[in-house]
């Protein structure tokens, strides 16, 4: 009789530590499923002009307040970049030559600036406004 007792002691400890296991892996996966979502970006596209010419294809952009991703594609052989300044943030991509570059930003909502940073760039018209909403 003892012996049964202690196997159906052992069998219900096995199941609780079994359960508990599973619960865990719930909690995780809901958390990473969290970090995720917050983390995403909006993404809003701009691009130089693929002549060669300094300008970019948009003067305005628009996007809602968090993380916003700026994605410059170059198709020219000029080098290009953007920078958005504005409201304490201030921040530029890489420098590029026919390719895609981006800069990440977590912005409030405001207007900003975007320009490119090349010498004589903005100067000469690349640049733009940034509405964030």
């Amino acid at each position: 009789m003892r012996r049964r007792s202690i196997g159906v002691v052992l069998t219900l400890l096995v199941t609780a530590l079994l359960a508990a296991g599973c619960g865990g892996d719930d909690n995780s996966s809901a958390t990473t499923e969290e970090t995720t979502a917050t983390g995403e970006a909006t993404t809003v596209q701009l691009a130089a002009d693929p002549s060669g010419a300094l300008a970019f294809d948009k003067t305005t952009l628009d996007a809602p307040a968090g993380m916003v991703t700026i994605e410059l594609t170059n198709d020219s052989s000029v080098a290009h970049n953007v920078e958005v300044e504005g409201n304490g943030v201030e921040k530029r991509s890489d420098t590029i030559t026919g390719a895609t570059t981006s800069v990440t930003l977590d912005l409030q909502p405001g207007s900003y600036e975007f320009y490119c940073a090349v010498p004589g760039h903005k100067q000469a018209g690349m640049e733009g406004t940034l509405t964030v909403g």
